[in-house]
This record gives C-alpha cells, structure tokens and sequence, in this order.
C-alpha cells in the first residue's frame, strides 16, 4: 500500500494502483477517452492528464498509466489541467464528423459530453476533414471512420481481448484510420460480428446496423402477422436504456412495450433456450455413450461458431449441430406454430430481440433455414428495441407488467441463466444428469458460474466422470482449443461464449460509458438478475418444461427424431483464415 494526496486529501490504495484508479477512491472522477477497464490501457488520448508535483516542480501526466507512489502529490482540476483537456477535446473534434443530431451515439456519445463538460470550442481548430467511405457491408456491424477519434478501444477489443484480428490501424501520421487488412470491409475480414468493437467504441464510430425501419414497415403492412421473441438477457438489460440501475429485471415492462408497439404475439425464447437444452443434452449423451466426437462444443453462440469456422475449421465436427435458441424459435413459429393456427408461414414476420450483433448474420445463414425461407426474419439488437419503444412515444418506467403470449409463454430457470456465462453448462447439466442418474435431484452446478474468462470441473454423472469446460470471450476460447490441440486439456463438454461474461455483455447491449463501464461490474449485476429469476421459477430443468413436453407430444416426437433434427439442427462451413 502507498499513501498520497490527490486535491490535497490522503489517500492510502494499493501501489500497482494508477493515479485514475487511486482518484475514484476519493470520488474524484477523472475523465478519459481511450482507457477502458479490461480492453484498453495505453495513454493516447491525453484526456485524463493530471497534474503531478515533485520537488517544487509540476508536470501533467496521463493518470490512466501513470503509477501511485508514497508521498506523491497530485492535483485533478488545475487551470493547467483544464487548459490542456480543453485544448485536447478542441483538436480530436477538429478531424470528427460533428453529425451529431442524427448520430446512434446521440445523448450517449462520451465525446459529446467531455465537449459540453468543458466548454469547448467546435471549429477553433477547423480544418478539412478526409472523407472516408462509410462500410454497411456486412448484416451486423456499421464502420464510420469519419466518427472516428482513434482513441483504439476497438482494436484494443479485437485484437486484445477477443484476438481476432479483423480490424487494425492503417497508413500513418495525420491519415491513420482503423480498417481491416487491404481495406477490406468488415464482410470481407475475418470478423465475427460480436460486436465488442461496437460497445467499446465512445462514440458513433461503430454501430450495429439498424432493421428498425425494416421492422415498422413490416407492423404497418396489414398483410404481416409480427411476432416478436426475446433472448434471456434482454430482461436484465433493457432498463439501463431508460436510466434504471444495471441488473434490473424488466420483464415484465418490456413484454408490455414490444406489444404496445402494434405486434401480433410476443413471446419467450426462454423456451427454445430449454429446446435447445434437451436437444443438446441428448446428442451430448449420444456422443459419449457411442463414442462419436469428443469435446462437444455449444453451439449457440454465431460469433464463436464463426470463430470456428474461421480460425479453427478443425474442429468444426466439435460443434453441437443444435441450432441456437433463436434459430429454434423462428424455426417452430413457422412450422409448428403456423400449421397449427392455419396461417401461411410467408405472412408471418418473425422478429427477435437479442443482445447480439452476431445473430444479425445468423439470421442470413442458408444452413440455418429449415425451409426454402429464413427461420428469423429479422433480429433486434437490445438497443434497437429500446430506440423502438421510445420512437413510439411509451414512457417505459412507468408501463404495468404484460405476460408473454401463449402457447410459448413458459419457460424454465435454466432457459433464463442462458444468458450468463455458464448458463448453457449448467442448464445442459440438469438436463443430462436427470436422464442418465434416472432422476438426479442436483439443480445447481456452482463451479461452473461466475465471470471468470476459463472455468472447469469435473461430475460424475450416470457413474462415469464428465469433464467440462466454459470460457467466455474468444481469447479465453483459443485458450481453450490450443490446449486442447497439444494434448494438455482434456475435456467432454465445453461451452463457449464470443462475449466476455456472455449474453450479459453482448456486443447488442445498451452502451455503457467508461464512468460505468470501469467501476462497475456489469457481467455480475446483470447476470446476477438471471440468477435470481431462475431460484423463483416452478421449472428448473428444462426437459420439465409443459411447454416442450407439448411440442414433442404433438410435433417433434422424440429429441434427434427425424422431423427434430430437420428443423432444429444445422451445418457449419469453412471460411477464409485471413
């Protein structure tokens, strides 16, 4: 522990401490622009410069990076000090696409507030912009580098924390832009659309590409039959987009909003997510008991998927065919539901709510589609719904609780955790150690919880020992499939999920700022909202779920059967490594 004064007052933290970090202990928030807790560290900016007295003499350094030591003496809000943010934020908007009337960072742009904070003058440094070409090639993830600050957070995301490499810093000095290798688009690259790039960003750089309009269009048309299904994290998120705290359960309110926009069914994924569950658990348990290919891989994660596919096609047969809950859901509305209730599948518009901007691209996947149409017609990320909802006028704080609609209204606690890293393992746990122990009355497997990158443990489970892994984020992933290719881990059952922490923090979340984002932990407050659902629900397990006992009743027979594994399970390519 080192003591020193920051504004005079004492403070006493922990010497690998930085001055940004020693600062907060004291309320004393220093603002920034690069620095992000877990992504990006690197001093580039310049925002956050202090001022820092030794020996009569005064310095400004960058707090982000800069070292506590005993004795030192620093000071947060000195004319030097402003002077030099002010001047800082005055040159960065110099070279910025000021569109901010019609920006998707609008209100929420941490440039724009720094800019307002300290007064600052747009056009003092006024200068010929360098127009770029703005890429919306892809179906998940659009790149405005004329919105572009260069404060690296994104590379920082992909190459850092996620190692995949699509996109890096191009050309030098005044025309360095982000890009991926050879200009490529996005498309083009090896991006797997997670999205991390998206909610790093501090501003409108980067932003999922919107299907809102796409989706008015289809609730205007009388001809349309929509419906709406949402993931399991959107519950614990959606209310951090009308200023409520991290890790509210908002249930309630958001089936109330999706329905007040004019749909014709809203419903639960949290029941596919139990389809998902059983469908998995039995080829899991098929795989082991007749010797098939070991580890199983899950397989409801696009950006890991295409992770695969991408950078590690060898384990391609790994992957669990199961489609994700998503895929499930379009899937069974367009059969299932439709032969069922005498409607053409064609008038239906079938529209998901996810926190993902990789499910933008599974949507469009051939392989997906269980038919000669796609099983999802369009997917919503969590913030465009929000922009949905407040476009219609509703103020949603103040929305009575609405009930999802039959017949897919029911859901299990397994089906919830889905959206927390883990949650997968362990649902599928519940599931395989019912069937194979004839009855287990273990529900909750711990170890496999919490928002560490790599967790593992062993079950013995039908009396032989199952070893499973989870990993979040796809830099702990490759942890994963190198040990696995040198022999040193040795697993059966592997969940993977692309974001850091899972759905929680999917790259279609509501952006949180760096004031939040660096002293507050969103995976375990929001994932910490799944976890309380799932102790109050009356089903647990999912194969216990009335609803899928219903759908194989009446529709699916058996978990794998034919019409099962037409509908409900997919294939997977091999892409370009560079």
């Amino acid at each position: 522990m080192v003591t020193l004064k920051i504004n005079g007052i004492s403070v006493t933290v922990p010497e690998d401490y930085t001055i940004l970090q020693a600062a907060k202990e004291i309320n004393v928030e220093i603002p920034s622009l690069c620095y992000l807790k877990d992504v990006n560290c690197i001093g580039s900016c310049r925002v956050c410069v202090v001022e820092l007295v030794e020996r009569g003499r005064s310095r400004l350094v960058a707090s982000c990076v800069y070292p506590v030591a005993d004795g030192m003496e620093v000071y947060t809000n000195t004319p030097a000090v402003r002077t030099s943010r002010r001047t800082t934020i005055e040159l960065i908007l110099s070279t910025h696409h000021k569109k901010c009337l019609s920006c998707v960072r609008g209100n929420n742009c941490e440039l724009q507030k720094l800019a307002f904070d300290y007064g600052v003058d747009e056009d003092r440094f006024a200068q010929e912009e360098i127009q770029y070409d703005i890429d919306d090639v892809s179906p998940y993830i659009v790149r405005d580098n004329n919105k572009c600050i260069m404060c690296r957070r994104c590379t920082a995301a992909c190459n850092k924390v996620q190692t995949v490499g699509a996109i890096g810093e191009i050309a030098r000095g005044y025309k360095v832009h982000i890009g991926s290798a050879f200009e490529k688009s996005l498309d083009d690259s090896v991006c797997v659309g997670c999205g991390q790039c998206v909610v790093a960003c501090p501003v409108g750089a980067l932003s999922e590409k919107s299907q809102i309009d796409v989706v008015w269009d289809a609730i205007a048309d009388p001809k349309q039959k929509v419906i709406f299904f949402t993931a399991p994290s959107i519950r614990a998120t959606l209310g951090e987009c009308f200023d409520m705290s991290v890790g509210t359960n908002v249930e309630g309110k958001m089936v109330s909003a999706i329905r007040r926009l004019g749909v014709d069914g809203v419903f639960n994924m949290d029941v596919t997510a139990d389809l998902t569950i059983v469908e998995e658990a039995n080829e899991l348990i098929e795989r082991i008991q007749n010797g098939q290919t070991l580890p199983m891989f899950t397989s409801c994660c696009p950006g890991w998927v295409k992770f695969v596919e991408h950078q590690y096609p060898e384990f391609i047969p790994n992957l669990s065919t199961c489609k994700s809950p998503q895929q499930m859901f379009g899937a069974v509305i367009k059969s299932y539901y439709a032969q069922k209730n005498g409607i053409d599948p064609d008038d239906l518009f079938v529209v998901s709510v996810i926190p993902c901007t990789a499910k933008k691209f599974e949507c469009t996947r051939e392989e997906e589609n269980a038919f000669d149409f796609a099983d999802v017609d369009v997917s919503l990320t969590t913030r465009e719904l929000s922009k949905m909802i407040k476009g219609a006028g509703l103020k949603f704080t103040d929305l009575d609780d609405g009930e999802f609609d039959n017949p897919f209204e029911t859901a299990t606690g397994a089906g919830a955790i889905f959206g927390a890293t883990g949650g997968v393992m362990e649902a599928a746990l519940r599931t395989a150690a019912d069937i194979l122990d004839g009855g287990s009355k273990k529900i909750e497997f711990k170890e496999v919880r919490g928002t560490q990158g790599v967790k593992e443990a062993t079950y013995t489970v039908g009396g032989q020992k199952l070893r499973v892994a989870v990993a979040s984020g796809l830099g702990n992933a490759r942890k994963i499939l190198d040990g696995i290719k040198s022999g040193e881990r040795e697993y059966d059952f592997v969940e993977i999920m692309a974001c850091p922490g899972g759905c929680v923090n999917g790259g279609g979340q509501p952006v949180q700022g760096d004031s939040v984002r660096n002293y507050v932990d969103l995976k375990m407050l929001r994932a910490k909202a799944l976890y309380d659902a799932d102790k109050k629900m009356k089903y647990r397990k999912s194969h216990e779920n009335p609803v899928i006992k219903m759908l194989y009743d009446e529709y699916f027979d058996a978990p794998g059967k034919q019409r099962a594994h037409r509908l409900l399970h997919t294939s997977y390519v091999k892409r370009e490594r560079y």
